[in-house]
């Protein structure tokens, strides 16, 4: 068992990352380091494992024994609490030169037990013009121990200047036997539980454990890719529109609201509050800066959980009718909403090609629209719109 061993459908960047660790001592010591460098630019799909895998690299890196995946070095790595890294997630829109700026001065300092400085910077990608200036020089003039492990979709979200300073991992998109049995093997999950899971997810191993695990996420998904059929009228368009901005927003909800809870108390307990002795209510007086800070941050990071939730519930409904066009062309792939058959003729029927290509356009359109700011019910009002034309 190694720290490598969850990385699913990964085999190529999987032996990438474990000959810079073979080489890491000699990197070290001032020599190439055998495929070892000082920034790294892990990118793929969503649901890929961007973040997986270079928080594996970091854990194989702190090691000893290069990513034994049972030692102290690579639980604390693998949790988050390591003391020579810094885990970096945007918690909104965007990430501003400041916060950078503060970054790298803190990944500037030398490790105080480890054997490398390591900075996971998960969403790159979000990083303003102002903050990717500040990251380049830090990646251009990097400390001797120093790692920067950057995370993004693709290449092209990043500046020319830092990609071309970083070694590239590219990760792949899994297919579904993959992610069934490593539901099946990892999860505990029936087979045909993860079969049915692996499929609806169109590659993504967080989704797919997601759906195999949470009825509540399989009954929104259910009811977005309903949707279509419902589509008779400009009235069912506003209906339809309406109710699928309130699926995510609830699925939103729940994914914020008990770890917001969790964080206030964990602030409230680190201040001292239902505690006795001297200085105490003082102490608790004192946290009302830093509960201010943490409602903030919380409130940037719950909107940008909205935004990951529509854009969640767009993408089944395109793939919906990537499933439509997949019957219309008579092509022989994989339905990943083949649950919906009786739906998929239907509307195959109905339809055009050409009329479907349409629909996914103007899915798409909706996810452009609501990064611009749109707001999400407006955008989905138009798209449905556009879907009852075709």
């Amino acid at each position: 068992m190694t720290v490598f061993d969850d990385l699913v459908g990964q085999q190529g960047a999987v032996g990438q990352l474990q000959r810079a660790v073979a080489g890491a001592a000699d990197f070290l010591s001032g020599g190439r380091g055998a495929g070892m460098t000082h920034a790294w630019l892990f990118t793929g799909p969503p649901g890929s494992g961007r973040e997986e895998a270079a928080r594996a690299f970091a854990a194989a890196l702190q090691c000893a024994d290069g990513g034994c995946g049972h030692c102290d070095s690579c639980h604390q790595t693998l949790a988050g609490t390591h003391p020579d890294m810094l885990y970096v997630r945007p918690s909104g829109l965007s990430f501003g030169v400041g916060a950078t700026r503060d970054l790298v001065l803190r990944a500037g300092s030398k490790p105080s037990g480890g054997r490398f400085r390591i900075i996971l910077f998960e969403d790159a990608d979000r990083a303003t013009e102002g903050a990717s200036n500040a990251l380049l020089k830090a990646v251009e003039e990097p400390s001797p121990r120093t790692v920067w492990l950057l995370c993004t979709p693709t290449p092209e979200d990043m500046l020319v200047t830092i990609r071309s300073r970083c070694r590239t991992v590219a990760l792949a998109t899994p297919n579904t036997r993959e992610l069934a049995d490593a539901l099946v093997q990892r999860d505990g999950i029936d087979a045909d539980t993860a079969r049915s899971a692996a499929v609806a997810s169109a590659g993504r191993i967080d989704r797919a454990r997601q759906l195999a695990t949470d009825p509540e996420a399989r009954r929104r998904r259910e009811e977005v890719l309903s949707i279509p059929v419902r589509l008779d009228g400009l009235g069912a368009c506003v209906t339809s529109a309406a109710r699928l901005y309130e699926i995510a927003e609830e699925e939103s909800k729940a994914l914020t609201t008990a770890l917001d809870e969790k964080e206030r108390g964990e602030l409230r307990a680190a201040f001292g509050e239902g505690s006795t002795g001297k200085g105490v209510a003082k102490a608790v007086r004192g946290s009302a800066g830093a509960m201010k800070d943490l409602e903030e941050r919380q409130k940037r990071r719950a909107t940008r959980t909205k935004r990951d939730s529509y854009d969640r519930a767009l993408l089944d409904l395109a793939a919906f009718y990537r499933d439509v066009l997949t019957l219309q062309l008579g092509a022989r792939v994989e339905l990943s909403t083949a649950e919906r058959s009786g739906d998929l003729e239907r509307v195959a029927r109905a339809g055009t090609p050409e009329s479907t290509l349409r629909r996914i356009d103007a899915i798409m359109q909706c996810r452009e629209r609501i990064a611009a700011n749109v707001h999400p019910q407006i955008a989905m009002e138009a798209m449905t719109s556009a879907l009852l034309a075709g």
